[in-house]
């Protein structure tokens, strides 16, 4: 699995990691990612996602999960949440990123202190051209400082 998240400390920044998922079909990637996350979250209950990044998800019988849509703003994350309502959001790397730039985009958005956005994360790490940073100036994600309920 393509996957790394910050150590366990109370979550700090946009992200708590990063997944490289290997193709755009959700229902597909979503098993190994919840049997994974289940370690930290418990029994995940719902995955947040945006819709314009995965090819057309239909309500998937096979997962006891609910997918729900984001809003449009949101890019490039999925936010993953367990029974106990505790949350992980995760950069996405799209699946056609190549072998360094998605390597370099999970490790930096797994970094302890990293408080990069998503698009500047994949910037930074050669995914996507520098000018798609610019098309997001409403700043929708917001850097979280503290939590009610910190990871374990």
């Amino acid at each position: 699995m393509r996957l790394r998240l910050k150590p366990k400390a109370p979550p700090t920044g946009y992200v708590d990691g990063g997944w490289w998922p290997r193709s755009r079909e959700l229902a597909d990637e979503l098993t190994a990612l919840t049997d994974v996350l289940a370690f930290r979250l418990g029994p995940v209950v719902r995955v947040a996602f945006s819709p314009a990044e995965w090819n057309p998800v239909d309500e998937a019988d096979d997962l006891p999960i609910r997918l729900k849509p984001l809003c449009s703003q949101e890019k490039n994350i999925v936010r993953v949440s367990g029974s106990d309502g505790r949350q992980i959001t995760l950069l996405v790397v799209p699946p056609e990123a190549t072998d360094e730039a998605g390597h370099a985009a999970i490790m930096r958005a797994a970094r302890r202190a990293n408080a990069d956005e998503p698009a500047d994360i994949l910037a930074a790490s050669g995914v996507v051209l520098a000018d798609a940073r610019r098309k997001n100036k409403r700043h929708v994600l917001r850097p979280r400082l503290r939590t009610r309920h910190p990871q374990r």
